[in-house]
């Protein structure tokens, strides 16, 4: 389907109507993104400075959000604001720590993964036919679910520090967040559940609990979307 221009909506960008993002493979950039943040993640926690790098890795992944979360007056706004706050508050906690607290970003970026969330999935499953883009906002969204439930498993640790029991290798090393928490939330929504850290506090498990039936329900809801429109593919 050819472009149209998206002046209806006030963007000075093209827009195609199959695509909720502000450009074209907006969805592609941003899981793009998401996939070099959680490959970084681990390599980032063994240099001296492994707060900047991860910040720097969400700012993208946050921006990226935004581009891909709706190209919609609406949604952008929405998404601008959320982006915003959540970066302001990281960046000035890094350098102002006692006039900004750490929870706030986490909470910013938790609501910000929670609208791109909708909107990829809405686009899922409104879309006409499997293109490149449907696939990589199938595989966007489920990586999205991950990364926010990390954020949040770090909002609640940060809430109550020993909400999490780290067991093994992990006992003795610096507190629960970062890729600990990252991780946790993938092998959680994977339903593997290796058991070296295990949610304590009444809220941690009820979030891993949510999670583990998000990452059940999740593929089966995506794959049958995407047989049916496959199938009503014109031949």
């Amino acid at each position: 389907m050819p472009l149209q221009d998206d002046r209806a909506y006030g963007y000075g960008w093209r827009y195609s109507p199959l695509s909720i993002g502000v450009y074209r493979n907006s969805v592609t950039v941003f899981l793009a993104a998401l996939i070099l943040f959680i490959v970084t993640m681990p390599f980032a926690a063994r240099l001296p400075d492994p707060g900047l790098v991860e910040a720097l890795l969400l700012t993208l992944v946050l921006i990226c959000g935004v581009l891909a979360g709706g190209g919609r007056r609406g949604g952008l706004a929405l998404s601008i604001l959320l982006a915003l706050g959540g970066l302001s508050a990281m960046w000035g906690h890094r350098f102002w720590p006692g006039w900004v607290a750490p929870g706030i970003h986490l909470a910013f970026g938790i609501l910000l993964l929670a609208v791109v969330a909708f909107h990829l999935l809405r686009f899922i499953l409104r879309a006409p036919r499997v293109d490149a883009e449907v696939l990589s906002a199938g595989v966007a969204t489920y990586l999205v679910l991950g990364l926010m439930w990390g954020l949040a498993y770090v909002f609640v640790a940060w809430i109550a520090p020993d909400a999490f029991v780290m067991k093994g290798d992990y006992v003795g090393n610096r507190p629960f967040d970062g890729f600990q928490a990252l991780y946790f939330s993938f092998v959680t929504l994977c339903t593997i559940g290796y058991g070296d850290i295990v949610p304590a506090a009444p809220v941690a498990k009820m979030l891993a609990v949510v999670e583990g039936i998000m990452g059940v329900l999740y593929p089966s809801i995506l794959i049958a979307r995407l047989v049916t429109l496959y199938s009503n593919k014109p031949r």
